[in-house]
């Protein structure tokens, strides 16, 4: 059986070769800029080199690129290298495979930024990836990385935790079905939001509700599937950079429900 990095990776690479698309605002650079939040500009990004560690089927990729960035590597340790590659051909020529994961990317690349966004928080130890985004920078350089958050979650989290002892047990097919069902109680809640102050409501109105609604249904999946979720508090999401060498170390509370961090690798 495998340990639970392997089945977190097993997992994305099967959800990532099923939700291949990444359409609309949720493939855009609009959707970029608001993860970085004002820790980083897309202006920042343009003519840069930039490594993005966990890319699934391009999206980070894509958005980097469409930016501006001169150069990216993409490291995706899953069978979703084969969809990366399918979603980012137009644009390989400046782009790097790496199909390993985030500890082993290499180091002295001279980076000027990595980035990882949505995929820390599934790695059940973090550090040695962290390290590898330290070694990979140039003097200067930043890491920017997206993390679940603990604070503004505690309802949603009261609900979605005893739900996932269930859902990391389904197979792909029947948790397919579930986020189906799922997804029509999602947007009727998106629907509340727009006229009840309601848990969430910041995330719901800006971002859900410009998701259509095949990736509010992939955005359920995502949440039920992996075997490993971890929801950082503030504390644990500066330590993160801050653990790793960085300095600078800087967080938005995007949205009031999740982290963005950035930290500099001392010049």
């Amino acid at each position: 059986m495998p340990d639970l990095k392997d089945q977190t990776i097993n997992d994305f690479g099967e959800q990532w070769t099923a939700f291949r698309e990444n359409p609309a605002y949720y493939g855009s650079a609009d959707l970029l800029a608001d993860l970085f939040g004002p820790l980083l500009s897309l202006d920042e990004v343009k003519g840069k080199r930039i490594a993005d560690i966990g890319s699934g089927t391009g999206r980070i990729v894509n958005m980097l690129l469409d930016a501006g960035a001169d150069r990216v590597v993409a490291v995706e340790p899953s069978d979703a290298m084969l969809v990366l590659k399918d979603n980012t051909a137009a644009r390989a020529e400046r782009i790097d495979y790496l199909q390993a994961p985030g500890d082993r990317l290499p180091p002295d690349l001279g980076l000027d930024y990595v980035v990882s966004m949505g995929v820390l928080h599934h790695i059940p130890e973090p550090a040695p990836v962290v390290h590898a985004a330290y070694d990979a920078l140039r003097p200067g350089g930043r890491c920017i990385v997206w993390l679940y958050g603990y604070e503004g979650n505690e309802t949603y989290l009261s609900l979605a935790i005893p739900l996932r002892k269930l859902t990391v047990l389904l197979p792909h097919r029947l948790l397919v079905v579930l986020s189906h069902g799922l997804e029509w109680a999602l947007t009727a809640y998106i629907g509340l939001c727009r006229i009840l102050p309601l848990p969430m409501r910041s995330y719901m109105r800006s971002v859900l509700a410009k998701f259509p609604r095949s990736v509010r249904r992939l955005t359920i999946y995502d949440q039920l599937n992996p075997a490993y979720a971890k929801y950082y508090t503030r504390a644990e999401a500066e330590a993160l950079l801050s653990d790793g060498g960085f300095g600078d170390v800087r967080l938005y509370h995007r949205h009031g429900y999740s982290w963005t961090v950035s930290g500099t690798r001392p010049a």
